[in-house]
């Protein structure tokens, strides 16, 4: 029996609620401030549908829908050699070195030697979001180096791609990744995740789930207890009963489309709330204390999603006004 702890339990729809106001009004054209929220205005928070931050829509954009064609073995090639970096700068670099990436004629040792250099200069070549592990499961003294030893594990030696194509399940594809070493079970959930973004896979969202440790600590806060409930139990709770709390609460939530906040966007929004409660609710202690990152205004996005979604914005730029 989940023992809710209302304020903050309401305060995590109000916030799906109002980050996605702030995407429609940025979507129109609007002049800041796009939300009268001073935490919302001062602080750097991620969309409500993860597929709509900016690394998100560069990789969907720049890595998988770039106009080109690709094998499944290269388009998976492609989606796990950005997301092991997770920064736009690192691809950019690498193609204006190596040209487009395909996975038949990649050179590791290049690809090794344009890294190495790039952080002889300072240059940093991952993104601060989430690190992968960086031990030296390979032997190597240094990241990028074990990081090109798995894809060359990976796609060299073990043909994952086969195993992905083959895998019946977004749970059964989650495991053939995770079995790999630096590949622990959250970034194992966010490469099936991207991996599905594209025409390889086609996983139906809602069957399964992993909750990362920002999740953990949000959910900690939304609820004094859980009960019998596993973690993912409770992300699929919240997905299931998202509609009768938007309404329960007064909240016209617009979505994505005609798309639901899908188990994933359920998930991150825990780790959001988590950070929003570090300036809200100070008193609710966690191993985190403040908001790293102030927000920072940015080129705008031009929206693109995968096509099998069926999203057209242009219908929905109306919502927000």
């Amino acid at each position: 029996m989940l023992k809710i702890r209302q304020e903050v339990y309401d305060l995590y729809w109000y916030f799906a609620f109002e980050r996605q106001n702030i995407f429609y009004n940025k979507l129109n054209g609007k002049k800041e401030p796009w939300t009268d929220d001073p935490i919302l205005q001062e602080y750097k928070f991620c969309n409500a549908y993860r597929a709509s931050d900016r690394v998100s829509q560069y990789l969907i954009k720049n890595v998988i829908y770039n106009g080109h064609k690709y094998s499944d073995e290269d388009m998976i090639f492609r989606i796990i050699l950005f997301k092991i970096f997770n920064k736009e700068s690192t691809w950019e670099l690498l193609v204006s070195k190596m040209g487009d990436i395909k996975l038949h004629n990649f050179d590791f040792n290049k690809c090794q030697k344009i890294l190495e250099k790039a952080t002889l200069n300072n240059i940093k070549i991952y993104n601060d979001a989430y690190i992968s592990c960086p031990t030296k499961a390979f032997g190597f003294d240094k990241k990028h180096e074990n990081h090109l030893a798995l894809l060359h594990k990976m796609f060299i030696e073990d043909n994952l791609p086969e195993k992905i194509i083959n895998s019946k399940s977004m749970e059964e594809a989650f495991h053939h990744l995770k079995a790999y070493p630096l590949i622990g079970n959250f970034m194992a959930y966010q490469l099936i995740t991207d991996i599905n973004y594209s025409e390889v896979t086609n996983f139906t969202e809602t069957e399964f789930t992993v909750v990362g440790p920002g999740s953990i600590r949000g959910i900690k806060k939304c609820f004094y207890d859980i009960g019998e409930m596993s973690k993912e139990e409770v992300i699929k709770w919240m997905y299931e009963h998202q509609e009768e709390e938007f309404k329960r609460l007064g909240l016209d939530f617009k979505k994505l489309g005609t798309r639901k906040l899908q188990y994933i966007d359920c998930q991150n929004l825990f780790c959001e709330i988590d950070k929003y409660c570090r300036a809200k609710y100070p008193d609710l202690k966690s191993n985190r204390t403040k908001i790293k990152k102030k927000y920072i205004q940015k080129g705008k996005i031009d929206y693109f999603y995968p096509p099998k979604w069926n999203i057209n914005l242009e219908s929905y730029k109306d919502k927000a006004e």
